[in-house]
């Protein structure tokens, strides 16, 4: 068995290829029931799909290959919960010789697309404009061109998201969060990729400056008559309400999914098309203030400047996709978010101070962020950290919020190098069609067959909480729901979800198949909203199937294995985690070396 080509045509690596039919034989396995996940993988063609999917009234699932069709009767049902559904009239032509493209039995993997009013139109099935087939309700697809375009709201993107003009005005959100206490030569040099980065945005893209030594100042960049800041005290913890008082600014009303939020009157994060000279002009004035008073740090109060940051996108730009892209060259020595003590006298703490739990500041910090992580995700915005120092950061504390967000981490010796260089102008690259290749506000759906229950997810994604009967008790991971929020998604992205045999169920038959299906609802840089489905099958087999051995996919089983590791590394002592992992080899290899 190729688990390469496999992976060409799924986009998924299993464990096991194979499943066994009880608990315990699976329990037995020792290398738990899971597949890896890539939600962008390339594929050489992928249908992208102009209309909304059709949804099982029962389970939610999408219409896929494994749904069985009545062309009579004009109706399908579900592979995964055997309900009925009614065809909309707009499949009125289907056929056995007429099939809509998520009917292909060669797609396990299809893309529906809500374009943005101001995108080309599609191209026509078959035509060689374009790598990817896009089949639009105008191309020369299947059915009825007219009906195409009313499918039932039950199936739309998000909660009745029909009119174009409901997509207008969406537009992604940039705050550049900038730590002063660098170096005047670092900071020449990160102005100079900063301009470069504004000339990368689209016109319509909301950009905003922050900027922070021991004070925190927000620029208004909607003002022209001078340069002017908001000023907070970079000692103080403030909500996102005072933030938002502070500003000016009130937090808007939550819109539904696809919907573009009101616009209100405010001057810290506008349009580039409105406020780009204002902008540009405000990277330029940025200077060094490097004082530091002899034997102390830098005053730097790295965890206020985020906290602003979040507060002003909080209030600006709900659920529609934002990034705060911070760049520090040291460690908050001042306010929320402290790592260390301006006097030098106090050093820094090291790894064994944190695992022996002597690290002065960490706990504090580190629930700081964790709420940071939190009001990051309900809002969809991503965090970068840019750390460019010979000395260390912080960055044990960000990380659950950089890491739950979805965001990158990049740590260099100076702005000036190419590694700094290369890799913000890797984030702001553009497709073919001149959009940012970049994704937002990305959700995570499993639907599974009533033989699997739902364990949990290993990866940069939060659970939603959503339960339902195939929601396992046991957790592993972000767990306890069937859905997953992400800020940001690349091609590179990868989750690793388990599953454990539905021991409640009635006895599963060996030779039988079960289905996963994977809906991930996203916003593309062109803020256009797209649902890609994978859906696949797998055979249960009978206790000691020679199948089970042929099936397991060592690489695969050695991510799980490497994540489930890590995850139990962050909980638990070191000593108990090698523990567990040298049980676990030894007895795998008893059972399967031969």
């Amino acid at each position: 068995m190729d688990f390469v080509e496999l992976e060409a045509i799924e986009g998924l690596r299993w464990s096991w290829n194979s499943w066994p039919t009880t608990k315990q034989e699976a329990a037995s396995l020792l290398i738990p029931l899971s597949v890896m996940y890539k939600p962008l993988t390339h594929f050489a063609e992928l249908p992208q799909l102009q209309y909304d999917p059709l949804i099982c009234v029962h389970c939610n699932a999408v219409l896929n290959p494994y749904s069985r069709v009545d062309y009579t009767s004009r109706i399908w049902i579900c592979a995964f919960c055997n309900t009925k559904n009614a065809f909309p009239r707009s499949y009125s032509g289907i056929s056995e010789n007429n099939l809509p493209a998520e009917l292909f039995p060669t797609y396990s993997t299809v893309e529906y697309v809500k374009r943005s009013p101001l995108q080309p139109a599609a191209t026509a099935p078959g035509s060689n404009s374009s790598p990817r087939l896009r089949i639009s309700p105008n191309g020369a697809g299947w059915g009825s061109s007219s009906s195409l375009r009313s499918l039932g709201s039950s199936a739309s993107f998000g909660s009745g998201v029909t009119a174009a003009a409901e997509v207008r005005g969406v537009a992604a959100a940039f705050v550049f969060v900038v730590d002063c206490c660098a170096p005047e030569d670092e900071i020449r040099a990160l102005k100079s990729e900063l301009l470069l980065v504004l000339t990368r945005l689209p016109e319509n893209a909301l950009v905003g400056l922050v900027t922070f030594d021991g004070m925190v100042q927000v620029r208004d960049i909607g003002y022209s008559d001078c340069s002017r800041v908001v000023v907070f005290h970079g000692e103080r913890q403030l909500s996102s309400e005072q933030v938002q008082n502070f500003l000016g600014v009130h937090r808007l009303k939550q819109q539904q999914y696809g919907k573009s939020p009101l616009s209100q009157k405010q001057s810290f994060l506008m349009p580039l098309s409105e406020c780009e000279f204002n902008i540009t002009s405000a990277i330029e004035e940025i200077r060094s203030s490097l004082q530091v008073v002899p034997g102390h740090r830098p005053l730097r109060c790295t965890g206020a400047a985020i906290s602003a940051a979040t507060g002003l996108l909080e209030a600006c730009s709900v659920n529609t996709g934002s990034r705060i892209m911070l760049f520090t060259s040291g460690p908050a020595t001042v306010g929320p978010g402290i790592v260390v003590d301006s006097y030098l006298g106090n050093s820094i703490r090291t790894h064994r101070d944190l695992i022996n739990g002597r690290a002065k500041h960490y706990d504090k910090t580190s629930n700081f962020y964790l709420q940071i992580s939190q009001r990051l995700s309900e809002s969809s915005i991503v965090l970068d950290l840019f750390a460019c120092s010979l000395n260390q950061v912080g960055a044990a504390e960000l990380r659950s919020a950089v890491e739950r967000s979805g965001g990158f981490m990049m740590f260099g010796e100076s702005f000036d190098s190419d590694q700094f260089r290369k890799s913000l102008r890797h984030i702001f690259t553009h497709d073919e069609d001149g959009a940012l290749k970049m994704c937002f506000d990305a959700t995570i759906e499993l639907v599974t067959t009533s033989d699997l229950k739902i364990c949990g997810a290993l990866g940069p994604c939060v659970s939603l909480q959503k339960r339902n009967n195939l929601v396992s008790d046991k957790e592993i991971g972000e767990a306890g729901t069937c859905m997953w929020k992400m800020g940001t998604l690349t091609n590179r992205t990868c989750f690793a979800f388990f599953f454990q045999v539905n021991a409640s169920e009635k006895k599963i038959q060996p030779g039988s198949a079960f289905f996963l299906q994977f809906i991930t609802r996203y916003r593309y840089g062109d803020m256009g909203i797209r649902k890609r489905v994978t859906t696949v099958a797998r055979r249960w087999v009978g206790k000691n199937s020679a199948e089970i051995a042929a099936g397991f996919d060592q690489e695969a089983a050695a991510s799980v294995i490497a994540r489930m590791a890590i995850h139990r590394a962050e909980r638990c002592y070191a000593r108990d985690v090698i523990r567990w992992l040298d049980d676990t080899v030894v007895r795998f290899a008893s059972k399967f070396g031969g």
